[in-house]
């Protein structure tokens, strides 16, 4: 199968790789001329400047896998494909969109012939780049056609056909306002172990309780990481950045009248971390910056 990769940052440039050395061509277009070149001597790729391009050098029916920022890169993307793809393409968003947008695309690319799934991408930057877990909503012929992509870069188990267009970004979107309180509670146990009387090593900490306790995580992995490259984070501001789904999340639950405390709450603390430096906002932002690469504050 030929896929054509849309966006190239840390995920897609990972996906991409991913993708390639399962046996997939992957043809990929990204507007940074550095992103490109960095994949240009790969295997099983080809690399473009041009989106045109790349819809010309793709076989028919085309797939094409989009991995830009949800908002209004998203939309300036499909607004383009609408205007060049045929009848029976099929587009996947793999970013982090808001699932009423994904409805909304649904049915533009619906008009034309063109199918199109909302798959939401979990796992990182390491997930993307040894096994994934995607959640995927649209039509079911679709996604059957699709599947050994989904099946070829997940991890065993690691994708869910989630049913009708926007399910995968719904799911996706709950899942990272689950993130977000999850962050928020081990960023404030390990503020309350930063202003006790004991002088804990947090590296160690985390090593110990990523050993069999109760809250082992992937999570607690990352923040052992993180504590090994600075064990007292005084090298970074506890700037918390929010890109959308927690409070994507918290507003569905409002609608929903479903109550949600620990993931409003954890949203309102990372806009309080804009405006005073805590270690609880310290540890967030490591968390953030080891899955996925996010941009820390430098002190």
């Amino acid at each position: 199968m030929e896929i054509g990769m849309i966006g190239l940052g840390k995920m897609g440039q990972n996906l991409t790789l991913n993708m390639s050395e399962h046996g997939f061509h992957v043809k990929a277009f990204d507007i940074s001329e550095q992103a490109v070149h960095q994949l240009k001597d790969k295997e099983n790729v080809a690399c473009f400047i041009k989106l045109d391009e790349l819809i010309r050098h793709l076989k028919k029916p085309r797939v094409l896998w989009l991995m830009v920022p949800a908002g209004k890169p998203t939309e300036e993307t499909v607004k383009k494909l609408l205007s060049c793809l045929d009848e029976g393409d099929i587009v996947l968003d793999g970013g982090n969109s808001k699932y009423t947008d994904s409805i909304k695309n649904y049915k533009l690319f619906q008009q034309i012939g063109v199918s199109f799934l909302d798959v939401g991408t979990s796992g990182g930057m390491e997930g993307a780049r040894k096994g994934a877990c995607l959640m995927v909503g649209g039509d079911r012929k679709t996604f059957d056609f699709v599947e050994p992509l989904f099946k070829a870069v997940t991890v065993p188990d690691g994708y869910l056909y989630t049913g009708e267009s926007g399910s995968g970004h719904f799911l996706k979107m709950v899942h990272n306002g689950i993130e977000y309180g999850m962050m928020e509670s081990l960023a404030e146990g390990f503020e309350v172990l930063d202003k006790s009387r004991f002088n804990f090593d947090n590296q160690a900490v985390a090593k110990v309780w990523n050993h069999g306790s109760v809250i082992r995580s992937w999570l607690v992995e990352l923040l052992e990481d993180a504590f090994s490259k600075d064990n007292n984070l005084e090298h970074i501001s506890g700037v918390m950045e929010s890109s959308g789904e927690g409070q994507w999340t918290v507003e569905t639950a409002i609608d929903l009248k479903a109550s949600t405390p620990v993931i409003a709450l954890a949203l309102i603390m990372r806009y309080r971390s804009l405006e005073s430096d805590t270690f609880t906002g310290k540890v967030v932002a490591a968390l953030r910056n080891e899955f996925g690469g996010h941009p820390v504050v430098k002190i």
